[in-house]
This record gives structure tokens, sequence and C-alpha cells, in this order.
């Protein structure tokens, strides 16, 4: 344990204070956090919306700029793992999860009510659902986690700097981010991360509890919840004590092959051609109004305002508040790369299997709802996607294969997560002891089980949101942090020449 940072006690005692006040009094917690991330999105929007959106303009000038040809690493480094299995690993860490859970359920509720159009439950609705959800999953989020873990690869693999958070600050700060600056810094991103990831693990646990109850009748409750986390919990921290090459790596694998059988299985059984039509269709669409809806703000608009605070701009914090996390993954499995390699790999690959997997699912949806095959609307989102497999040939083969493949993912995370906290609490480690990444993974089923038992994981997921804000700022701090450190790599390697 000589390893460990002030940083994990710090941490560990912070969120002790928030689960228990969560614990012990959920409603009060919900009520102020729900106050706090209200006042925050109504307030912040045109702030998130301005800010995803440089990520993006900045993304690209990252790929199309002389710097795209320097290494994250030394100039003889290559990549550890191949293109397929590192696209695997992004897609994992990322998403994964979510696009299980939210790929039928989104795209439907858009089609009932969208910002875009007055007329819901229309032709135009339902290609204004599909580019809604190719928006919120989109070109913007993975520029932000590509831009963020950019400038950590760069520092750690290029400059040998510590793989913390607090370290790409050192070409502004100095050696002062050695002190109680880093601290705070690299405390505020292992709490959004913990947090974030207790509440994946919540909300996994209630999907597969939803599923295994409609298909086979077992009951739902925090009984079955717990037995659910106690058997993931386990598997993941098993994958995290293998490493990285070995547990995480062959699960990102796993968990894309599974991916891609059940998109098979949907196209096969769906509507095949409408799919490829309405993907075609509505991805053109997202291309052609990519600005406009960046920069929507709906001043005017109450009703509008309104959906854009509970969407778009929910959104936007829920990914910053994931981004030390998925950031700190993407950039530990990306050593080798070049930087036009590495963005182009994170931006482009992610946002079309995303953005196909949605039109996949929510033009199948969509169809059966337009047909009165099912009232699917009816449904809760963790269980749209089943009562959708219901309506289909081998529904109880897909619906099981679905449950394997979201407690794929729902592993994968977690023990990706394990992996970055034990970094972030062991002086940003890139091989953290598994002493540590056992603590941690007890740490967040922990979390998860409590309020889950309280009904607290709503005000857990306001509190992260929360988080997102000042975090956003040291994004910003960053950004400048990198573009100075690539500044003078440039000259380096100019004289070098």
């Amino acid at each position: 344990m000589k390893k460990i940072s002030n940083v994990f006690y710090i941490t560990i005692g912070l969120i002790i204070l928030a689960v228990g006040f969560g614990a012990f009094s959920p409603g009060s917690f919900e009520a102020i956090t729900s106050n706090i991330k209200n006042f925050v999105a109504s307030t912040f929007g045109w702030y998130y919306m301005l800010l995803m959106s440089f990520m993006l303009v900045l993304s690209i000038f990252f790929t199309l700029s002389p710097y795209g040809r320097i290494r994250l690493g030394k100039d003889t480094d290559r990549p550890q793992f191949s293109t397929v299995t590192w696209i695997a690993m992004l897609f994992s860490a990322g998403m994964g999860i979510g696009l299980v859970f939210y790929g039928a359920a989104e795209p439907l509720s858009h089609f009932a009510i969208s910002p875009a159009t007055e007329e819901p439950n229309t032709d135009e609705a339902f290609k204004e659902a599909l580019r809604q959800s190719f928006f919120h999953w989109g070109l913007h989020v993975w520029a932000m986690y590509g831009v963020i873990a950019l400038s950590l690869a760069f520092f750690q693999f290029r400059k040998q700097e510590p793989g913390l958070i607090s370290a790409t600050l050192k070409p502004i700060f100095g050696n002062k981010m050695k002190g109680p600056r880093g601290v705070l810094v690299d405390v505020l991103a292992v709490f959004a991360t913990s947090f974030g990831v207790a509440t994946s693990l919540g909300f996994g646990a209630v999907q597969i509890n939803a599923g295994l109850n409609y298909l086979f009748g077992v009951s739902i409750g925090i009984s079955s919840q717990f037995i659910i986390i106690a058997i993931v919990t386990v598997l993941f921290i098993m994958s995290a004590w293998s490493g990285l090459s070995k547990g995480i790596k062959y699960l990102s694998n796993a968990n894309i092959v599974l991916a891609l059988a059940l998109l098979g299985f949907i196209l096969i059984l769906g509507p095949t051609l409408l799919i490829f039509n309405m993907f075609t269709d509505s991805f053109g669409g997202y291309l052609a109004n990519l600005v406009n809806m960046s920069m929507r703000t709906a001043p005017l608009n109450a009703d509008n305002r309104e959906w854009l605070d509970g969407w778009t701009i929910f959104y936007w914090a829920w990914w910053i508040s994931w981004a030390p996390f998925v950031s700190m993954f993407i950039a530990r499995v990306s050593k080798g790369r070049t930087i036009r390699e590495f963005m182009i790999g994170v931006l482009v690959a992610p946002t079309l299997l995303g953005s196909f997997w949605f039109s996949a699912f929510g033009t199948t949806a969509i169809d059966m709802q337009k047909q009165g095959l099912t009232d699917l609307t009816a449904s809760s989102t963790e269980l749209t996607i089943f009562e959708m497999f219901n309506a289909m040939p081998l529904s109880l083969f897909i619906s099981i294969f679905a449950i394997l493949l979201i407690a794929s993912f729902f592993i994968t995370s977690a023990d990706s997560a394990t992996f970055v906290l034990g970094m972030q609490s062991t002086n940003g480690s890139l091989t953290p002891p598994n002493n540590v990444k056992l603590i941690w993974g007890i740490i967040q089923s922990t979390i998860a089980v409590i309020l889950l038992s309280v009904n607290g994981l709503t005000a857990l997921q306001n509190t992260i949101i929360i988080a997102a804000l000042p975090f956003s700022f040291i994004m910003l701090l960053m950004i400048v942090a990198l573009l100075k450190a690539l500044k003078a790599e440039a000259k380096e390697m100019k004289l070098k020449k």
C-alpha cells in the first residue's frame, strides 16, 4: 500500500460523506442535487453547447494540423494493441452499455417529442429522432473524449509525466501541480469517476434485473440487484486483476463480437431495407444540420428549452462527468499512435458504429410503433428493448443474448474504471497494484448497492452532473497546456531536423 497517494484517502472521505447523506436522508439529497442540477442546466446550457462544439473544432484541427505527425510516445514506439482491439476498447469503455440501454428507447422518445418538429409521430419526426440520437452519442462526445485523452496520452508517453490529470497542467502551473492544487484536481477526477461508474453499475443491475424478470419472472428488488452486482463485481475484479493485456483486452474483443451478432439479428429479423435507408438519410441529415444542432439553445421557446435541458444539455454534462475515466482509459491504450491516427480513430469509428446501432434498434422500434404491432411507449426505459424483442421471431434467444451483452459491457466498463481509479490513486502508475484495484472494485459496488437500496441513484446521477461544471474548466486548462506543449514540441522536432 506504499504507492497509494493522498488522493485515495481524501476521495474515500468525500465518498463516505456523500453516500452517508444519500443513505440516511435520500429525499433531501435528491431534492438538493436536483435543484442544483436544474440551475446548472438552465444557467450554463449555452456554455456546454459552445464547449462541446469547440471540442469538435479542436479535434479536427489536431487531425489536419502538422501536429498530427507527432507520435504519442517515442518516435520509435508503435501501438500496443491492434486497431480492431483498440476500437473495441474505446467502444466498450466509452458507452457500450448505454447503447444497449437507450438503443431503442431514445429514438422512440424523440419520435414522440422533439424540439425540431411540431408534428410528433410523423415521417419527419422519425428522421429527426435518429438525427438527435446520432447527435447525442456522436462526434461531439468523442471529440471531447479524444481531446482530453490526447492531452493525457501526450504528457504520459511523450513527456514521461505521471498518468494524472494534474500532470497535464504543468506547462501552465509548473511544479505547483505537485502540491495541493494537483491533489484537488485529481480528487475531483477520482470522485467523478467512482460515482459515475457506481451509477452505471446501479442502472446496469436494474436493466439486467428487469430483463430477467420479463423473461423468467425473477423478482425485481434490491435482493436480486444485490446478487447481480455481487456476481458482476467478482467477474470485473478478476478481469482487472489479470491486467490490461489480458482480461480487459479479451472482454473488449468479446463485446464487439457479441454486439455485432446482436446487431446482425436485428438487421435480419427487423425491417432490413428500411434500416439501411433510414441510416443513410438520417446520417446525411445529421451532418448537414450539425452546426444548427450544435448551437441550439431555444432562448424564446420554453417548451423546446425544457426538452434541451432534459436531453442535450443533460447529455453534455453527463459525458463531461465521465471524461476523467473514459479519456484516461483511452489514453492508456493509445501509446504509439500518431496524433492524426489517434484522432481519426476516436472520432470516426465509435460515431459510425453508434449511429448505425441507433438506426437498427431505433428504426425497428419506431416501425413497430407505427404499425401498431406493440405499444413500446408504455414500457419503462429498461424494458423497451425486451418488449421490442418480444414482437420479433426468436424473441427468447435474442433477449438472453442481449442480457449477456449488457453483462459483458457492464463488466468491461467496471474493470476499465477500476484500472483508471487505481492509476489515479497511486501517483499515476501505469500498472496499479492489484490490491488497490480490488479496493476500488469493492467501493464502486458498495456505493451502487447502498444507493439502490434507498432509491438514491437519481441523486447520485445529479451529483456527478454537478461535478461536470468545475471539471469543464479543468478541461479548458488542459487544452491550453496541451497547445503550449505541442508548440514547444514542434519547434524542438524542427530543430532536430
